[in-house]
């Protein structure tokens, strides 16, 4: 199974959300908060389509890759920033690195903040990443969903119903 940038990402935020994907149970086709990130894709800039391109490799998905400068733009919805964003960025860095394309920066944009946030991949981020591979490998093969946890956060998953149905939440 290749891991993807959506793996990457989950694995940082909910690793119940990383094995419930990954086992194919997805939620996100469910989602308002999801269908609203694919909006905000398709309409924040527009005249990217004709100027970058999606690039499918090794397994990602990126949003738009200027080949020129060698530098790959992911579009967020949230309403901030969050570590799980320049971790998922950093595994395309270097995704692209293990398919031969080298010296690949990135940039985080946040239209609904209006803010980008640049991005590098260093030699210590390809360990971390080549760790966290193998971690992401044990929880999707395991046998057991892993337990969920209970953060604010939680309340806006496309996961929330599936993990919280019968309970009372106080989150």
């Amino acid at each position: 199974m290749h891991i993807t940038g959506t793996h990457f990402n989950y694995y940082h935020i909910c690793h119940r959300k990383l094995w419930l994907f990954a086992n194919s149970i997805q939620m996100e086709h469910t989602s308002d908060l999801v269908f609203e990130g694919k909006l905000i894709h398709e309409n924040s800039y527009p005249q990217r389509s004709s100027k970058y391109e999606e690039v499918q490799i090794g397994g990602i998905k990126v949003d738009y890759y200027d080949a020129k400068n060698k530098v790959i733009h992911e579009l967020k919805k949230s309403d901030k920033k969050e570590e799980a964003h320049v971790w998922q960025l950093k595994y395309y860095m270097y995704v692209f690195k293990q398919n031969g394309i080298d010296a690949v920066s990135g940039i985080l944009e946040y239209p609904k903040l209006r803010k980008t946030e640049e991005v590098y991949l260093s030699d210590i981020d390809r360990e971390q990443i080549k760790d966290v591979l193998k971690r992401i490998h044990m929880i999707i093969h395991s046998e057991i969903c892993p337990d969920k946890i209970k953060i604010s956060k939680c309340r806006n998953c496309s996961y929330f119903d599936f993990c919280y149905a019968n309970e009372n939440s106080d989150l």
